[in-house]
């Protein structure tokens, strides 16, 4: 679907040429009458497999290096804090990926856009996260007494790595 203007380049989602060729496609799709099933049918996911699965690891990376420095400068109790929410934003992040994947699967096998059913688990996927999330830091809170804090500072592991990621590509395209 995403062209790209140098050849042999890798169309990254973050890029204006990839966003700008999938605004000119919804509007296609939406002002002439196109099919959106036939337009996405066509799209190569290939290259943000490599993505995700890097963002992935990087939660987890990024997460025990964070969560041994805790160790180390403040307490076990801090470090264990700041693992156990990199672990829960890698949980978030992996279940986010397998609900919208199906929501993707879903719209795209459909024919007709306006009738599309999504999966009911996915939307439980989607919304119930956010509870396992939430119910998780609760009891770990209350059970264990390791600090709220240092469990949200842990969850901000998936924002590192999908920042590191993303510079990850942007200056791998300058090659």
């Amino acid at each position: 679907m995403a062209t790209c203007l140098t050849d042999g380049c890798t169309p990254s989602p973050f890029s204006c040429s990839f966003l700008v060729e999938w605004v000119f496609t919804r509007a296609f799709v939406t002002f002439c009458g196109g099919s959106l099933r036939v337009v996405m049918g066509t799209v190569d996911f290939g290259p943000y497999a490599l993505t995700e699965r890097r963002i992935a690891r990087l939660t987890l990376v990024l997460g025990g290096i964070a969560s041994a420095g805790g160790c180390f400068l403040f307490s076990i109790r801090v470090g264990a804090g700041v693992m156990i929410g990199a672990l829960l934003a890698w949980v978030n992040f992996r279940w986010l990926k397998s609900a919208l994947d199906a929501v993707a699967r879903a719209a795209t096998a459909q024919v007709e856009p306006s009738k599309t059913r999504v999966p009911l688990a996915s939307l439980f996927g989607l919304i119930g996260r956010y509870f396992l999330i939430a119910v998780s830091v609760y009891v770990i809170f209350v059970f264990f007494r390791i600090p709220v804090l240092s469990m949200l500072v842990g969850l901000c592991a998936l924002g590192a790595a999908t920042i590191g990621a993303s510079l990850y590509e942007v200056f791998q395209s300058w090659d």
